[in-house]
């Protein structure tokens, strides 16, 4: 009996997540994260779990090109710990409370500098905030030195390596900051005064940059070239790109109509921020005035109150916000796959069409 292609994705990932995390486990410098709450606040969020579909992407696409997929293990979990820090940081712009269905890094810190350190609230709220800054500092410190360990003399790979490591910090890292500093500003403008492409390239920035690098590393390391205009390193960026956008129009889906207790994170969070999101703006569109109105006292509203939070999700899906991204969700896929024909079968390449379809269908 032939098994079904989710199934055999979610076999894949979890295979290859468990190659990242047993390379994680072998990583000496972990004794180096001191004092004890520096070494257990790197670690918070990777011992919370969650899907590891970078790394699982940028192995993926080795293989895909006909790379050795265990030889670029260091770069999967250098990508994990890059997006790791990026999580840190964002949580604590955003004010979340939650993440992976655990305390935040820097709300973790915050209790325990209450309850073990005898802090008062805003020492206790200062030391959190700390603690999560200087966290994504060793972890995006900690990323960069496993790229550097992808080097081998034996392939003369040095040209790759120093590409990928420029690359991430220049132009992943300019587009991430930019990203998230247009989604602070974008939240504070009026609803209608945003193009959809103004609020794609926000998404662009902040999530489809990395996953774009992701699969264009992957490929890269599997034919040893730093030629980011190499037809199959191409192929895979403009597939990963598109993936990428689509991704976060399916978080933006879930973080409206999204189980919490699978999400992990709170459900309206990104309308209590006021997030401008192509749900929210074309809900807003084909709003009556009265719905509006309501929309523009709720969000962006860090007092609102969970029923007014809950109408509001109720009014973006009733003006068809929610099914209108996720059809953009899916149609971005569909373009994308067109960029996986160049590639060589293998068994690789069928995962990558399954990892796309993945992200549109998932439900947390």
């Amino acid at each position: 009996m032939t098994a079904d292609p989710r199934q055999q994705f979610e076999a894949a990932l979890a295979q290859r997540k468990a190659w990242v995390m047993d390379y994680l486990a072998q990583d000496e410098r972990k004794s180096l994260f001191v004092p004890q709450d520096i070494h257990d606040a790197v670690y918070t969020y990777i011992k919370a779990g969650g899907k590891a579909l970078r790394p699982c992407l940028l192995l993926l696409a080795c293989g895909a090109v006909g790379g050795d997929e265990r030889s670029a293990l260091a770069a999967a979990l250098a990508v994990e710990l890059f997006h790791t820090w990026t999580m840190v940081h964002d949580d604590i712009m955003d004010r979340d409370d939650l993440r992976r269905g655990h305390p935040t890094v820097h709300e973790d810190f915050r209790r325990r500098a209450e309850d073990r350190l005898g802090y008062d609230e805003d020492e206790a709220k200062h030391y959190g905030l700390s603690i999560g800054i200087m966290t994504a500092e060793v972890q995006h410190g900690w990323a960069i030195s496993l790229m550097a360990e992808l080097y081998d003399s034996a392939r003369n790979n040095e040209h790759v390596v120093l590409k990928l490591i420029r690359e991430l910090e220049t132009d992943i890292l300019l587009a991430l900051v930019g990203g998230q500093t247009l989604d602070i500003q974008y939240s504070k403008v009026p609803i209608d005064s945003l193009k959809e492409e103004d609020i794609l390239d926000v998404l662009w920035r902040k999530t489809g940059a990395l996953i774009q690098y992701s699969g264009m590393a992957g490929a890269m390391i599997g034919l040893n070239t730093a030629d980011t205009s190499h037809p199959l390193v191409k192929a895979v960026a403009t597939f990963t790109s598109e993936c990428g956008v689509a991704f976060q129009l399916k978080d933006d889906v879930l973080g409206v109509v999204g189980d919490e207790r699978k999400l992990g994170k709170p459900v309206g969070s990104d309308i209590r921020e006021g997030k401008r999101t192509i749900i929210l703006t074309h809900a807003f569109a084909h709003a009556s005035e009265s719905e509006r109105a309501f929309l523009l006292g709720v969000v962006g509203n860090q007092a609102a109150t969970e029923s007014d939070v809950e109408e509001v999700r109720g009014i973006l899906q009733s003006l068809g916000g929610v099914r209108y991204t996720e059809d953009m969700a899916t149609r971005r896929i569909e373009n994308a796959m067109g960029n996986l024909e160049s590639l060589p079968p293998s068994i690789q390449k069928d995962l990558l069409s399954s990892w796309a379809d993945y992200l549109v269908g998932r439900t947390f």
